[in-house]
Protein backbone atom coordinates (compact mmCIF):
# COMPACT_ATOMS: atom_id res chain seq x y z
CA UNK A 1 0.00 0.00 0.00
CA UNK A 2 0.95 3.44 -0.91
CA UNK A 3 1.58 5.65 2.14
CA UNK A 4 2.79 9.21 2.42
CA UNK A 5 5.08 9.29 5.46
CA UNK A 6 5.02 12.79 7.09
CA UNK A 7 7.83 14.16 9.23
CA UNK A 8 7.67 16.88 11.21
CA UNK A 9 11.36 17.52 12.44
CA UNK A 10 12.46 18.56 16.09
CA UNK A 11 14.00 22.00 16.14
CA UNK A 12 16.86 21.89 17.96
CA UNK A 13 17.30 18.14 17.13
CA UNK A 14 17.78 19.13 13.59
CA UNK A 15 19.72 22.85 13.98
CA UNK A 16 22.20 20.21 16.09
CA UNK A 17 22.58 18.03 13.38
CA UNK A 18 23.25 21.05 11.08
CA UNK A 19 25.92 22.52 13.65
CA UNK A 20 27.55 19.26 13.29
CA UNK A 21 27.53 19.13 9.97
CA UNK A 22 25.18 15.68 10.16
CA UNK A 23 22.35 16.42 8.72
CA UNK A 24 23.03 15.79 5.18
CA UNK A 25 24.73 12.05 5.98
CA UNK A 26 21.85 11.33 8.27
CA UNK A 27 19.00 11.84 6.25
CA UNK A 28 20.83 10.35 2.87
CA UNK A 29 21.40 7.39 5.03
CA UNK A 30 17.21 7.09 5.88
CA UNK A 31 16.41 7.79 2.70
CA UNK A 32 18.77 5.26 1.27
CA UNK A 33 16.79 2.79 3.42
CA UNK A 34 13.28 4.62 3.10
CA UNK A 35 13.08 4.41 -1.28
CA UNK A 36 10.70 6.84 -1.29
CA UNK A 37 8.94 7.18 -4.49
CA UNK A 38 9.00 11.33 -3.90
CA UNK A 39 10.08 13.10 -1.64
CA UNK A 40 9.46 16.33 -0.78
CA UNK A 41 11.22 19.15 1.95
CA UNK A 42 8.47 21.80 3.30
CA UNK A 43 8.07 23.97 5.86
CA UNK A 44 4.58 23.00 7.94
CA UNK A 45 3.66 25.18 10.61
CA UNK A 46 6.75 26.77 10.71
CA UNK A 47 8.78 23.18 11.35
CA UNK A 48 11.02 21.56 8.99
CA UNK A 49 9.08 18.56 7.89
CA UNK A 50 9.75 15.91 5.04
CA UNK A 51 7.07 13.94 3.23
CA UNK A 52 7.72 10.62 1.34
CA UNK A 53 5.53 8.63 -0.51
CA UNK A 54 6.91 4.79 0.25
CA UNK A 55 5.07 1.61 -0.41
CA UNK A 56 4.47 -0.98 2.56
CA UNK A 57 3.49 -4.62 2.64
CA UNK A 58 2.45 -4.77 5.62
CA UNK A 59 1.84 -2.56 9.22
CA UNK A 60 4.89 -3.95 10.66
CA UNK A 61 7.16 -2.07 8.52
CA UNK A 62 6.14 1.05 10.04
CA UNK A 63 8.24 0.77 12.56
CA UNK A 64 11.29 0.43 10.21
CA UNK A 65 10.49 3.73 8.03
CA UNK A 66 9.96 5.66 11.68
CA UNK A 67 12.21 4.23 14.17
CA UNK A 68 15.29 6.28 12.29
CA UNK A 69 13.58 9.70 12.63
CA UNK A 70 12.33 9.11 15.98
CA UNK A 71 16.20 8.04 16.95
CA UNK A 72 17.85 10.61 14.78
CA UNK A 73 16.08 13.56 14.54
CA UNK A 74 13.08 13.34 17.56
CA UNK A 75 10.46 13.63 14.81
CA UNK A 76 6.92 13.69 14.38
CA UNK A 77 5.75 11.27 12.05
CA UNK A 78 2.28 10.56 10.51
CA UNK A 79 1.37 8.09 8.05
CA UNK A 80 -1.38 8.42 5.76
CA UNK A 81 -2.55 6.07 3.27
CA UNK A 82 -2.65 7.62 -0.28
CA UNK A 83 -3.94 7.45 -3.56
CA UNK A 84 -2.34 7.47 -7.34
CA UNK A 85 -5.49 8.57 -9.78
CA UNK A 86 -6.27 4.83 -11.11
CA UNK A 87 -6.67 3.93 -7.45
CA UNK A 88 -9.61 6.35 -7.47
CA UNK A 89 -10.68 5.12 -10.14
CA UNK A 90 -10.84 1.41 -9.16
CA UNK A 91 -12.93 3.25 -6.33
CA UNK A 92 -15.79 4.48 -8.43
CA UNK A 93 -18.24 1.17 -7.29
CA UNK A 94 -17.55 2.01 -3.98
CA UNK A 95 -18.85 5.64 -4.88
CA UNK A 96 -21.73 4.56 -6.44
CA UNK A 97 -23.01 2.11 -3.93
CA UNK A 98 -22.38 5.02 -0.28
CA UNK A 99 -24.23 7.63 -2.43
CA UNK A 100 -27.09 5.33 -3.36
CA UNK A 101 -27.19 4.24 0.14
CA UNK A 102 -26.52 7.66 1.99
CA UNK A 103 -27.54 9.89 0.21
Amino acid sequence: MRVLLKVTFEVEKFNAAVTNGKEDSTLNSILADLKPEATYFVALGGKRTGLFFVNIDEPSQMVALAEPFFIAFNADVEFLPAMTPEDLAKAGPDFERVAKKYA
